[in-house]
C-alpha cells in the first residue's frame, strides 16, 4: 500500500487542508512501445474534483501516477500545488496520497479494516517530524492518531458499525464500495493535498457510483483536491479525456508497461 504523504501537507491545527491546484498542458508519457498518453492539457483549481475519464488501456492510470508524482511525464509542463513536474516529483509525492491503485496500492484482504487504519496511521506518525509531534507524550500520540483516523473515516463515509464485524471486519469480506471507502480512508489519514483514484466507477452500481462520486465531491469541498480515474465522469467534474483517435492494442500495451516499471520505482 502506498505511503502517507510524508508529513508535508497543508493542514491547519484544526485538521483543514488547502487542497493542490493542476494544471498541465501537452502533457504526455512515453515508454518502450509508444505512448501511454500525449496531449493532456489540465486546468483544475485547488479543491477541485477532477475526473480522467477515457476507456480502459487508454492511460488513465498513468496519467493519475504522473500528476501525483510517482511517474516521470516525457514532455509538456505540469504544476501540482505550484510545484514543476518533473523537477518536484518527490514534493509532488509528500502532499499527495493514493487511495485506491489496483497494482500499486493494494489493500491486503487478510488483514482487519482496523489493522489497515491502525497501520496507516503509525506510519503517518512515522513520517510527522514536526517538533509539536516530537515533543508528544505517548498518551497524546495515540489520540492524536485516534482523531485522524475517526475523521479519515467520516470524510470518507465509512462507518465501521455497519461493516458485519464492526472494524474488525477482513478486507476480503467487504463490498467494492466499502473497500473503495476505505482506500479513501487511509489516503485522508495522511491529510494530502492531492488524493488520486483509480477505477473509481468499475464493477459499481448506478446507485453505488452515485454515491462514491457524491463522497469525492464532499472530500474535494472540504479542501482536498481530487483526480479520479473513471470511464465515465460525473456532472460538474474537471473532465480531462485520454481517449486516443483510434485505440490500439500497442496503446493498452504501452499503459501495463508504465504501471509496471510504476511498481518497481
Amino acid at each position: 500500500m502506498d505511503g502517507p504523504a510524508s508529513g508535508a501537507t497543508s493542514a491547519d491545527e484544526h485538521g483543514a487542508t488547502a487542497g493542490a491546484s493542476v494544471a498541465a498542458t501537452e502533457f504526455g508519457l512515453k515508454g518502450p512501445r509508444g505512448w501511454a498518453f500525449r496531449g493532456i492539457d489540465v486546468d483544475a483549481a485547488a479543491g477541485s474534483l477532477v475526473a480522467i475519464e477515457g476507456p480502459s488501456g487508454s492511460g488513465r492510470t498513468c496519467l493519475l501516477l504522473a500528476l501525483t508524482g510517482r511517474m516521470k511525464p516525457s514532455e509538456g509542463t505540469a504544476r501540482v500545488g505550484g510545484m514543476r513536474l518533473p523537477k518536484q516529483l518527490t514534493a509532488v509525492r509528500r502532499v499527495s496520497a493514493l487511495a485506491h491503485v489496483p497494482g500499486v496500492t493494494e489493500l491486503d484482504p487478510a488483514l482487519t479494516v482496523a489493522e489497515h487504519l491502525r497501520e496507516q496511521a503509525l506510519l503517518q506518525r512515522r513520517f510527522d517530524g514536526t517538533l509539536r509531534g516530537l515533543l508528544r507524550t505517548p498518551a497524546e500520540r495515540r489520540a492524536e492518531a485516534s482523531l485522524r483516523i475517526d475523521a479519515a473515516l467520516a470524510a470518507a463515509g465509512l462507518d465501521t458499525e455497519t461493516l458485519p464485524k464492526g472494524s474488525r471486519t477482513s478486507v476480503r469480506d467487504l463490498e467494492r464500495l466499502e473497500a473503495l471507502r476505505l482506500s479513501l480512508a487511509l489516503a485522508l489519514i495522511a491529510r494530502p493535498r492531492l488524493i488520486g483514484v483509480d477505477d473509481t466507477d468499475l464493477k459499481l452500481a448506478d446507485a453505488e457510483r452515485a454515491e462514491i462520486w457524491a463522497q469525492l465531491r464532499t472530500v474535494a469541498d472540504a479542501g482536498t483536491t481530487v483526480v479520479a480515474v473513471c470511464s465515465e465522469a460525473p456532472e460538474g467534474a474537471v473532465v480531462v479525456s485520454t481517449a486516443p483517435v483510434n485505440t490500439t492494442n500497442d496503446t493498452a500495451k504501452e499503459t501495463a508497461d508504465a504501471l509496471a516499471e510504476a511498481r518497481r520505482a
